[in-house]
């Protein structure tokens, strides 16, 4: 029977976990003062203090979910389901303030739509094919164990989102989340063991370590039992995976730019991309990041984004919100200086990166824009916060040569409003992502008020594009020479 948590029941287990949380009677804290592997006097399920058990339980896991049926899987998976529906506004409410990212209503609704639109085992197929020398049968085989890197700013989420996939494809899962977000992590990997044992499962299926750090990293890429590495992250910890030596599969960055034509539906458009760029403070790594507007159409857009919650900046303002939200850091090898995104005003409220210029609105404005020209630090940075800059342009050409420059060849997620299929078609062409959504809000494009599975793992670099259980397997063939065709 479903639970319908009050707001007291979500600040009371919020508040459990992030204060009272120990092991053993100690307390290992993260980067936020808080430790993450126990509440309410009960241990966290499947969270140790050493990468090397965290793998031997993920590894016990594996052997387990092999000797089950795919119906019993799906039970679980069934079970995932619907423990992440119940517990969407903890997780959401316990996500915003560990991290400080993120709105708690679009971080309960992802939940929900990872509940509802991830892959289970019917996405894990069997291929058969027939003719004068017998049959020949493929079928979907896990790697074994997973090793999976989660990022801070779809914690659980992502947890859940790769549980349900590798678990349906029969794997076992060993998670190293990001340091600033493993209270949320680790309740996400609990929910999942629970789920399982609720249904008579092992009571560790998916696994997770205490304190995540470089370090723990290292063990899971080098430890024998890690068959496949999946991370979901930005572009370091993304290239330290490809550069293990094993089989892996890298979700990186974006920086996604959408083009406006004068053939669009105007207010439509303008809606939509606040929408898409508004939510959950621009973390989702597909959300809308730049806007290459045709210049006939780009005043009466402006007029649309703003009366959709966006409030405009003029240039001074937007040279003095850019010193604050990008801020330069000196390299101690290379002594070079370079400019990098403020982690305090990452996935914040667009009130509170105004406030700090000093202007001061109130939660009607969800989104900042301003006018720019193409080399603009707003448009050449990955922002992830409700920061939008816009381009003019004179023509088709001119939108989509900058519109690509700007994505900077990451072939993650491209946006257009238009009506003109020739100009969808150029344009999609050109960019080459693994996602490109047309006249809708970004999230379209991972399911959310939009056709198709959902995921938080896009993996662009390395070729999967929206992953889903099929995407942590591996093919085995078995062939019966000269028999069983009966045609």
């Amino acid at each position: 029977m479903a639970i319908n948590w009050t707001d007291a029941q979500i600040e009371q287990v919020v508040s459990a976990v992030i204060k009272n949380l120990g092991v053993g009677g100690s307390t290992v804290a993260n980067a936020n003062g808080w430790d993450s592997t126990q509440y309410n006097g009960r241990a966290l399920i499947g969270v140790y203090a050493d990468m090397n058990d965290a793998i031997d339980a993920a590894t016990a896991g594996y052997k387990a979910v092999r000797a089950m049926t795919l119906e019993e899987r799906e039970k679980i998976i069934t079970e995932i389901r619907r423990l992440c529906r119940e517990e969407a506004p903890i997780m959401a409410k316990l996500g915003v303030a560990e991290t400080k990212m993120g709105r708690v209503d679009h971080k309960t609704a992802k939940h929900v739509l990872v509940a509802d639109k991830t892959p289970g085992t019917s996405d894990v197929v069997s291929s058969v094919k027939t003719g004068d020398y017998g049959l020949t049968l493929t079928e979907m085989a896990p790697f074994g164990v997973v090793g999976s890197i989660t990022p801070s700013t779809n914690p659980s989420e992502t947890v859940i989102c790769n549980s349900i996939g590798m678990i349906a494809a029969g794997n076992g899962v060993v998670f190293n989340p990001h340091p600033n977000a493993i209270a949320t992590s680790n309740y996400a990997v609990d929910l999942v063991n629970r789920a399982c044992y609720n249904v008579g499962g092992p009571k560790v299926l998916v696994a997770s370590v205490v304190k995540p750090t470089l370090d723990t990293a290292q063990i899971m890429y080098k430890h024998p039992a890690i068959r496949l590495l999946v991370c979901t992250g930005g572009p370091g910890v993304v290239r330290a995976v490809l550069s293990s030596g094993k089989k892996a599969i890298g979700a990186g960055a974006g920086n996604p730019p959408v083009i406006v034509d004068d053939t669009a539906d105007i207010r439509k458009a303008g809606k939509d991309i606040i929408d898409g760029c508004t939510f959950d403070n621009n973390l989702p790594c597909i959300a809308e990041k730049e806007v290459f507007a045709f210049a006939n159409i780009a005043d009466e857009l402006i007029d649309a984004m703003i009366a959709n919650g966006a409030y405009k900046i003029n240039s001074q303002q937007a040279e003095a919100l850019a010193k604050v939200v990008l801020t330069e850091v000196k390299n101690p090898k290379t002594g070079i200086t370079k400019k990098t995104i403020s982690r305090d005003c990452v996935g914040r409220d667009a009130k509170v990166l105004l406030a700090k210029i000093g202007i001061n609105v109130g939660d009607e404005v969800r989104c900042i824009i301003c006018e720019t020209d193409f080399e603009h630090e707003f448009v050449q940075e990955e922002l992830m916060m409700p920061i939008l800059p816009i381009v003019r342009v004179n023509n088709i050409d001119q939108a989509i040569d900058l519109a690509v420059k700007a994505e900077h060849g990451n072939r993650h997620t491209a946006h257009m409003h238009s009506k003109n299929i020739d100009h969808l078609t150029r344009f999609a062409r050109a960019v080459e992502t693994t996602i490109f959504v047309k006249n809708a809000p970004s999230y379209a494009g991972i399911g959310f008020g939009g056709e198709g599975h959902a995921t938080f793992t896009i993996a662009g670099p390395t070729g999967e594009g929206l992953t889903s259980a099929r995407s942590f397997t591996r093919y085995r063939r078995c062939v019966m020479s000269d028999n069983f065709r009966i045609i």
